[in-house]
């Protein structure tokens, strides 16, 4: 199975290739899309939406993987989160897809064995699971993280491994 594993912003998504065998995952592709201080908020759903069907098509993943998203005080940055969201689910859907989402603490325990697990902590694990030659940029890792934590959900979904956007 092929998983396609992105984690959104709007000024750099993370995105993840991994090809999984049950307990073996191989790093496909992974990186960041990034969109300059300077360019809109269209500029940039573009620029995401554009890189992850561009993936899609280079890829054939089976599943896309993404973070749920979870609440916060600014209801702007939540709003543009959204958004960016939404450009990825919507490359996703037109390839179609199944998409499923996670929480990020979800992510982090099933990669970590620890749900409060820091950014520097997944970004090692990830390393090391997929026996990267280093420590993978922090979205990408996030990205990665997503899709190792699909592979390991993938037969416990049934039961709350994750949710079908």
């Amino acid at each position: 199975m092929v998983v396609l594993g992105v984690d959104t912003s709007l000024r750099s998504t993370g995105y993840g290739v991994l090809e999984t065998n049950g307990n073996r995952h191989r790093a496909l592709d992974y990186g960041n899309i990034p969109n300059g201080p300077k360019a809109s908020v269209s500029e940039c759903l573009s620029a995401i939406h554009a890189k992850i069907a561009g993936l899609i098509e280079a890829w054939r993943p089976d599943v896309l993987s993404v973070e749920k998203v979870i609440y916060g005080k600014n209801a702007n940055t939540m709003m543009v989160l959204g958004e960016a969201r939404g450009a990825v689910i919507v490359a996703g859907a037109e390839a179609k897809l199944p998409i499923y989402e996670y929480e990020p603490r979800r992510v982090k325990m099933s990669v970590c064995g620890n749900g409060m697990a820091e950014k520097g902590q997944v970004q090692r694990m990830v390393k090391t699971l997929l026996a990267l030659p280093e420590v993978p940029q922090n979205d990408a890792a996030d990205a990665l993280a997503l899709a190792i934590c699909h592979a390991h959900s993938k037969t416990l979904l049934s039961v709350g491994g994750g949710s079908l956007v």
